[in-house]
């Protein structure tokens, strides 16, 4: 039996972090892309450009169009083939940073991610979600390697609306709950082999950080303040929850995340937001003792995560439309099949609808 465990190559977390980006890539050369939207450019150029003054660095500042697709991989890639750039230096949200690794990937030059949100695990995982011009989703691209260098500027995340770090609370709750399925499974993880301890231990981690520091966090992200707790936070959604979840694996929460995507109404939420009922859902479905059960929904109603349908936004519960979530979560090659006993769309169903009640049992 192999254990693998995978990570960016460095990780790097401060407040004003980004004053010192040149100190940090210095080593790859002296020619880089620099990926993100057109108002990532207007709030960082001035900054980037200060911290890069005296060297003999050139910087190539490109817009990101918006969409992680096919063309504008290729449309980047040539920008870094006729500029001669040593590597790719991403800002920004998940799809501007999932482009970022894959242009360097088929360039073969290093990357260099800086998130402006901690809404998800995303920037540290060796993976780029890639879709269609119209937004569709068209394919996962597994990357042989993690960033080079995941760059956080807690400064820059707080600043952000406080949703975002609330929804990257979510994400990261289920990593610890995730790990533990797929460990007693014995499930193959995305790094390949089996899950490490180190990984685990990781994933408990981050669990515990976010009880202890989840609401803390939420309060300063209302008062866009950097805080002691908000630095361990961010830390638990972006690095400890992406090594978790990769080198430890996933399985019942995000399925059933998957399966909401097909109803309307939560078309609205973020991927963490329903992350986080999803994991109430895992919980019910593995029958976990009820204490667990109701620390998890204690977390989410003091942080600010729905723990019922209706807080989802659904109010007008349907059995066939729940039903479609169910089957779509049980579909072929979803990661509920991680758990470690089968699961059929009923029994998803049937979580769903006892985790909306002992959701709205503890709101009254």
């Amino acid at each position: 039996m192999t254990n693998i465990i995978i990570s960016p190559s460095k990780y790097i977390q401060g407040k004003d972090e980004i004053h010192n980006v040149s100190k940090h890539t210095y080593f790859f050369g002296n020619k880089f892309l620099l990926l993100a939207t057109e108002n990532g450019i207007k709030r960082m150029k001035g900054i980037i450009e200060e911290s890069f003054k005296g060297t003999d660095a050139k910087l190539t500042f490109e817009t990101f169009n918006g969409e992680c697709s096919r063309k504008e991989i290729q449309r980047i890639e040539k920008i870094v083939e006729e500029k001669g750039c040593d590597a790719v230096i991403g800002i920004g949200g998940g799809k501007t940073l999932d482009t970022a690794k894959a242009v360097a990937y088929y360039r073969k030059i290093p990357v260099v991610i800086i998130p402006t949100i901690a809404s998800t695990d995303a920037p540290c995982s060796a993976l780029s979600v890639i879709y269609t011009e119209k937004g569709e989703f068209s394919e996962y691209l597994i990357l042989p390697k993690n960033p080079d260098i995941v760059l956080v500027d807690t400064a820059i995340i707080m600043k952000s609306p406080a949703r975002f770090l609330i929804a990257g609370m979510g994400d990261a709750l289920a990593t610890y709950f995730e790990a533990r399925a797929s460990v007693r499974s014995n499930s193959d993880v995305m790094a390949g082999g089996k899950a490490t301890k180190t990984a685990f231990a990781i994933a408990k981690l981050c669990y515990e950080i976010l009880l202890s520091n989840g609401y803390k966090a939420r309060i300063a992200a209302e008062k866009n303040v950097v805080t002691q707790a908000a630095q361990a936070v961010i830390e638990a959604n972006t690095y400890l929850s992406g090594v978790g979840f990769e080198s430890c694996g996933i399985a019942g929460a995000h399925s059933i995340h998957n399966g909401f995507t097909i109803l309307h109404e939560c078309h609205h939420l973020l991927h963490g937001e329903k992350v986080a009922f999803g994991t109430i859902a895992q919980l019910v479905l593995e029958n976990s003792p009820i204490e667990e059960i109701e620390e998890v929904i204690h977390f989410c109603t003091q942080v600010g995560l729905p723990t019922t349908l209706e807080k989802m936004g659904i109010s007008d519960v349907k059995e066939e439309e729940l039903m479609k979530v169910a089957e779509l979560a049980c579909g072929e090659g979803e990661t509920i099949h991680n758990m470690p006993f089968k699961v059929e769309p009923q029994d998803v169903y049937a979580a769903i609808l006892i985790a909306d009640e002992l959701g709205r049992q503890y709101i009254k």
